[in-house]
């Protein structure tokens, strides 16, 4: 068995004060908290297409990425080559999962009978190197949008024969993600939309999507897969409009359709901001609508306009993401999918490294001060408050649905003119810059 990356051991937990790079400052898998390791509250994944795929190529510029499976060629031996490295950098850096696309673990061949045969070789590899590892796979997908077949969509596509094409491409993906014994399967429409309404007849790909999920519905009860499948929204880019949209979209398109129980959502913050949206709020929109399944865990430049994909190591935004998960009552079978490549200039081995102790030691802190905030009540005290007046008197009436129009133009004209108090927004940011910085 060959060592990829030769030079760097485990990764262990050093504590805070280490300023060894290649160490973990906040994230110590063993530690408990209410009675999970770190490691079990987080389900940190590596993500197979940015870890051993992205080269660091831009529309600018070929790849400059230095790895250490350059100059095989033979397609089967490179994805071989990519299986046993896989393994060790989870192994290394102790992450419990990993994530796919079909096409990221095998190349496609000339036929798709003949890819085929390609995905079950590699997926071969994978379970038999699982036999010797705790690694196991979070969720697998589909690559729907990569090769030109899928221009005008997939599920959405004008043809027809693309449909069936992108049908028979989800079917073996659920079907390998099975065996696996992966825990979730991921939708993600990267061509699912538009470039202009002026070719596209909306209500039937809308339709054809809707289609399309029940298919895959329908045989994941078939072949007996129980893992939980997820959509995981996005705004635009590579489409001017894409019909996962954001968080309330997507939950919007399933009930419509009469799909809303069987998926959760897989949010990327990255796609948060593309959306015009926080990272917090998609998760807040999927938590309370009992929808929020697993993280594609990322951050974007917000002076560009494009998914960037950098990991994630803003603890603001990594409290404010965990205060969610936690209030949702942790992960179930979801985690933490580092959806992150490094930047085109870190090429060498290692930066794979330095950018994943980031992400993780960003996310264990940003778990800790979070824990603090819901153990302590600091916020969900104050917006019981807040809405304390719908507990009682005419606003516990609007809530039960005692009262109508007539009777609260009644109640405003006996009463007269609200009184208000204040939201004290600055304040409540003061104290959540308190609990980041005093934190252990």
């Amino acid at each position: 068995m060959s060592e990829y990356f030769k030079g760097i051991g485990k990764i262990k937990y050093e504590g805070p004060q280490s300023d060894n790079p290649l160490a973990f400052k906040y994230y110590n898998p063993e530690e408990v908290i209410d009675g999970k390791t770190m490691k079990e509250h987080l389900r940190f994944a590596v993500a197979y297409w940015h870890t051993y795929q992205a080269r660091g190529a831009d529309p600018f510029g070929v790849g400059t990425a230095i790895r250490p499976w350059d100059g095989v060629s033979d397609p089967m031996d490179l994805a071989y080559a990519k299986v046993e490295a896989n393994f060790e950098f989870c192994e290394k850096l102790d992450i419990p999962f990993f994530c796919f696309h079909d096409r990221d673990i095998s190349s496609e061949a000339d036929t798709l009978s003949e890819t085929n045969k390609r995905l079950d070789k590699v997926v071969e590899k994978i379970k038999d190197r699982m036999k010797s590892s705790d690694v196991k796979l979070l969720w697998g997908t589909a690559n729907l949008f990569s090769n030109p077949r899928f221009m005008h969509g997939a599920s959405t596509s004008c043809s027809a024969d693309v449909f069936a094409y992108a049908a028979a491409q989800v079917k073996k993906a659920l079907e390998i993600t099975k065996e696996l014994n992966g825990q979730n399967y991921v939708f993600w429409g990267g061509r699912e939309g538009y470039e202009t309404l002026l070719n596209t007849d909306m209500k039937l790909e809308l339709d054809n999507l809707a289609r399309f999920l029940s298919m895959a519905v329908d045989y994941a009860k078939e072949i007996g897969f129980d893992g939980q499948f997820l959509i995981e929204p996005k705004p635009k880019e590579p489409t001017k409009h894409q019909y996962d949209f954001d968080a309330a979209t997507v939950l919007g398109f399933l009930k419509n359709y009469g799909l809303e129980k069987y998926f959760k959502l897989n949010i990327e913050a990255n796609h948060a901001t593309l959306a015009q949206h926080t990272f917090q709020h998609e998760l807040r929109v999927a938590r309370i609508n009992n929808a929020l399944g697993s993280i594609d865990a990322n951050q974007g430049d917000l002076l560009l306009g494009w998914d960037t994909d950098q990991f994630p190591t803003n603890i603001y935004d990594t409290t404010l993401a965990m205060y969610e998960v936690i209030m949702a009552g942790g992960f179930d079978k979801g985690g933490l999918n580092f959806d992150s490549k490094v930047r085109r200039a870190s090429f060498e081995p290692e930066d794979l490294f330095y950018g994943h102790i980031a992400g993780m030691d960003a996310f264990a802190r940003g778990f800790k001060v979070a824990h603090r905030l819901v153990k302590d009540g600091v916020y969900e005290k104050f917006i019981k408050e807040r809405y304390s007046s719908f507990e009682k008197g005419i606003g516990l009436d609007i809530v039960s649905g005692k009262v109508g129009f007539k009777e609260l133009e009644a109640y405003t004209l006996q009463n007269g003119e609200p009184r208000l108090s204040s939201g004290r927004q600055e304040m409540l940011e003061s104290i959540l810059n308190q609990y980041i910085i005093e934190t252990k």
